[in-house]
């Protein structure tokens, strides 16, 4: 086991934390309060290379690894869990044309997240979340084309994504046996953006609801067969899932060196809280949960890198790695006390932050199940 990063990975860290220190971290309070990611940081990412992570070199990308990019989720994610997110979505509806799509499909989608555009994963409705068989967007093939009809909500990047893709039932009543993809650009006609959600946490991520009144779009850009799109999600969120972990794992340390800044800085009776043991006991268990969820996550995409099976591991470093972030961002605001519970200090922003991780590319609870499916069958 090497436990190393290589010369290459150390430099792009280095970059990356130069980013988040100059671009990110001094307007994340900023962005969270106006609930919006600032444009010219759009501009900063895409100059830096942040917008096309999982492009490979065949297609004009930089051919990263996972756990490259894993490394640059977790410094993103001290900075801003938002802009993380944000970052993240690009990767996240490029996952299904990676993995399943044609040569010309790569060609379309990649050259559009090259030239620094947005995109989106639409997967959930207001209907179906963890069910993805009860996606009630229907798709009826006419002729050379599909028609596309229903509504998506929750949809990361959703309103300022140029390229989509979005699952829809191809076989009426057919549950996930009918779950289809389709690359979705934002000028056909009858798609809409609907109503942005005002959040609790990754307020500077752009989520909104996507409406879809009769698209009508070319049978060529079906994803796969009819009936795979469930196939291609699962295979998609396999994917991502480390890098959700990678995401937690960087908001837990920005928590966490937060907290040791100011226990050392806090007096009471006369010495510095950092003095208490009960204080310490929680910086401790801080620190044990961070470690082990970014040696989790490390290994999760380590193994994706050799190829091997890592869908079990994959659920496992999102659990771990949420629930550490929660739980830290929550210990967090306990040792700041009042202050913590105060927007004066980012405290309160990590804590709301770290929610979502629990919740978004798959709960907490599914990972749990995945986990075990992997186990006993």
């Amino acid at each position: 086991m090497d436990f190393h990063f290589t010369p290459d990975q150390l430099a792009l860290k280095k970059m990356v934390q130069e980013l988040v220190a100059k671009e990110i971290t001094p307007y994340a309070l900023e962005m969270d309060k106006t609930g919006e990611i600032r444009p010219e940081l759009l501009k900063k990412l895409d100059e830096a290379g942040m917008l096309n992570l999982t492009v490979p070199e065949e297609y004009d990308g930089p051919g990263l690894d996972a756990v490259s990019i894993a490394l640059i989720y977790e410094e993103l994610g001290k900075g801003c869990a938002g802009v993380a997110t944000t970052v993240a979505a690009n990767a996240l509806a490029s996952y299904p044309v990676l993995t399943s799509g044609t040569d010309e499909q790569k060609q379309k989608f990649f050259s559009v997240i090259n030239s620094g555009k947005m995109a989106a994963f639409a997967l959930t409705e207001p209907g179906a979340g963890s069910d993805a068989g009860a996606v009630a967007t229907s798709a009826v093939k006419d002729g050379d084309y599909y028609v596309l009809n229903g509504t998506k909500c929750f949809i990361t990047n959703g309103g300022i994504a140029d390229i989509y893709v979005v699952f829809a039932n191809a076989r009426k009543s057919a549950g996930i046996r009918g779950l289809t993809a389709f690359i979705v650009e934002r000028d056909t006609p009858g798609f809409s953006v609907g109503k942005d959600e005002d959040k609790m946490g990754i307020r500077a991520s752009n989520t909104c609801e996507l409406i879809l009144d009769n698209v009508r779009i070319p049978a060529a850009n079906r994803i796969g067969r009819e009936g795979e799109g469930f196939k291609i999600a699962m295979k998609t969120l396999d994917a991502a899932r480390p890098f959700v972990g990678a995401v937690s794992v960087g908001l837990a340390q920005a928590a966490f060196e937060l907290a040791v800044k100011y226990s050392r800085e806090r007096e009471q009776f006369g010495k510095p809280i950092a003095s208490f043991q009960l204080v310490q006991a929680m910086i401790a268990d801080m620190a044990m949960q961070i470690e082990a969820a970014r040696l989790l996550v490390y290994k999760a995409c380590w193994m994706k890198d050799q190829g091997l099976p890592y869908a079990k591991e994959a659920a496992m470093a999102k659990c771990f790695a949420a629930d550490t972030a929660m739980k830290v961002t929550t210990d967090v605001v306990q040792v700041l006390g009042g202050y913590g519970y105060t927007k004066d200090y980012p405290a309160e922003k990590y804590m709301r932050d770290a929610k979502i991780m629990q919740i978004y590319e798959g709960t907490n609870q599914i990972q749990r199940l995945v986990i075990a499916n992997n186990i006993l069958y």
